[in-house]
């Protein structure tokens, strides 16, 4: 996968089928073992499938098996990334709820519901959050679905929830690029704590066997 190739794909709009044709090509190495690449469980209950990284961009193809993110849009599970995201749907539908976050907010009503918590992620798959003095009031905005073929956007810094619903499946591709001076941050409970998340390496046949499983929906999407 070239990152530019696809950047330039991706933002052409629908009438090209080179980023579906990309993650079929991928998800095909992996299944046959030509590319030794493990599946990583993100926090947020996705598979990552790290595919490209040079420096501040990066490649990923994001399996969501319909359990879970789910239910109600909420602004719990809220983060903003320190990158900006472009993301193609390769199948299924996947949901983006921006949260709107007002700060700063004193003691007195309206109260805060939110503290903000920076992540701070090592090599080893070890996500520390930690807490910050940013009291902040949240409330989700509109949902926008995105089907597959679609891409959509997301700055960095923006809030946002994302939602698989009904137990469907779906995959996106992701390309992400790294701003100097940013933090990832999460929203956590205003008296929250600072406490670690680990992000599980799947083993190689879990992870072929997830693989197989999105490869057999992408080429059943082609057929359609």
């Amino acid at each position: 996968m070239d990152y530019d190739e696809l950047e330039d794909a991706l933002r052409a709009g629908p009438a090209t089928d080179r980023p579906r044709e990309a993650v079929a090509g991928v998800l095909g190495e992996i299944a046959a073992g030509e590319r030794q690449l493990r599946a990583v469980r993100h926090p947020l209950g996705f598979l990552c499938l790290p595919v490209v990284r040079e420096g501040e961009r990066g490649v990923c193809v994001h399996l969501f098996d319909g359990g879970t993110p789910s239910g109600q849009p909420t602004s719990a599970g809220a983060h903003a990334h320190s990158w900006e995201l472009l993301s193609y749907v390769v199948y299924g539908r996947v949901s983006n709820v921006p949260v709107r976050v007002a700060d700063p907010v004193t003691a007195a009503p309206p109260r805060p519901t939110h503290r903000v918590f920076e992540v701070h992620s090592a090599p080893d798959g070890t996500d520390e959050l930690r807490p910050t003095d940013r009291l902040v009031r949240s409330e989700p905005g509109p949902e926008h679905t995105s089907g597959g073929g679609e891409t959509y956007m997301l700055a960095a810094g923006e809030f946002h929830s994302t939602l698989v619903r009904n137990g469907e499946p779906a995959a996106t591709l992701v390309l992400g690029r790294t701003l100097p001076g940013r933090t990832d941050l999460f929203l956590g409970p205003v008296h929250g704590r600072g406490h670690r998340t680990v992000r599980r390496l799947c083993g190689a046949e879990d992870t072929r066997r997830s693989v197989r499983a999105a490869l057999r929906r992408v080429h059943a999407g082609q057929r359609e």
